[in-house]
């Protein structure tokens, strides 16, 4: 096996810190081994890792094709939760956050891990009630789902939310997120004993993509004088040209993945006469600053809909890190419904 060589982190007396992080061999294999510990910087604090939960970028980051940003752990994980055990003197002056409590943190990778080092914007307490393992799966997701829906998309009350991929774990955030704004919410399966999976996320409209066009299906929404707004969209392909005639006029289709495909024929006509927004959206290359004043609206906005039971987190599988190899598997055979989550501790 081939492993990168990492710097030896000391403390005061001299011993090495050592712990461990899911590495991946030349032959794609994850790999729980030992790497140092991260070095915490004054404006940062050190995680210890209880949970992290899994994400398609994950899938893509192992197969070399999604590398971690400059600065960030070489390895998978884009959201966690954990216990502060260190925070530097402005991390502490800034957010208010201290030794001992308990947070989840969007990261730019290094989740698959024991320890991390997260700047202290990008920490946010846990909403009440909630466990370590179910507050693990919401920064990246509802970060994503907010971000498209609410920032790109401008959905508003009353309005169409499209969110294909319904079993999707993204899904199972955005879906209960939209209706809890008052917004209708459009989902897409491919078979029925997944659209009775997902009843209880509350989308108005459930289309089996497997016995009806999609495009058809929002066709007649239009017809029926309820439009899409938004659409936020994680397979894109083929489906994104046929369906984006069928907006409502001054809609938003925000792209956020091509898992279906990275071409389309689009019908020009349509987009200049309604007026619609074709729109590329990744949370992955947003500035630090964007990333801080998503993170602090969900704190304000949704986490109090968490609370309250308007927003229940879906988690569908919590494994052992060790497990990690099973729960990319998965993720990749598209069986779940809901997030799928690493236990660490």
């Amino acid at each position: 096996m081939i492993f990168r060589t990492y710097p030896m982190v000391t403390n005061l007396i001299g011993r090495i810190l050592i712990m461990k992080a899911m590495l991946t061999d030349e032959n794609k294999k994850l790999i729980w081994t030992d790497v140092p510990d991260p070095i915490m910087a004054v404006d940062e604090a050190l995680v210890e890792i209880h949970a992290a939960a899994l994400n398609r970028a994950d899938i893509l980051q192992r197969q070399g094709k999604y590398p971690s940003p400059k600065g960030c752990p070489e390895w998978m994980g884009l959201e966690v939760s954990g216990i502060i055990k260190e925070i530097g003197k402005t991390a502490e002056e800034k957010s208010g956050l201290k030794i001992g409590d308990k947070v989840c943190a969007l990261l730019g990778g290094g989740g698959y891990a024991e320890m991390v080092s997260v700047r202290y914007d990008m920490l946010m307490p846990i909403p009440k009630k909630l466990t370590l393992y179910e507050a693990a799966a919401l920064p990246e997701a509802y970060a994503t789902s907010y971000l498209n829906l609410f920032i790109e998309g401008h959905l508003e009350k009353g309005q169409t939310a499209f969110i294909p991929a319904g079993a999707s774990g993204l899904a199972s955030v955005a879906i209960p997120m939209a209706k809890a704004f008052g917004a209708r919410a459009i989902t897409s399966v491919l078979s029925d004993e997944m659209a009775g999976k997902i009843k209880h996320l509350g989308a108005d409209v459930i289309i089996n993509s497997q016995k009806e066009d999609t495009s058809k299906a929002l066709e007649n929404e239009l017809n029926n004088g309820k439009p899409v707004h938004v659409a936020m969209d994680c397979l894109s392909g083929e489906m994104l040209g046929k369906c984006l005639p069928f907006m409502a006029h001054g809609g938003y289709w925000i792209v956020i993945s091509t898992l279906s495909g990275i071409e389309t024929n689009i019908e020009l006509r349509p987009l200049l006469t309604r007026g619609l927004h074709l729109v590329g959206s990744m949370l992955r290359n947003r500035t630090p600053d964007m990333k801080a004043k998503i993170l602090k609206e969900l704190t304000e906005k949704v986490w109090p809909k968490i609370e309250n039971g308007e927003i229940v987190p879906s988690i569908y599988k919590l494994l052992p890190m060790e497990n990690a190899e099973e729960a990319h598997a998965i993720l990749e055979s598209g069986s779940h419904n809901g997030k799928i989550v690493l236990k660490v501790r």
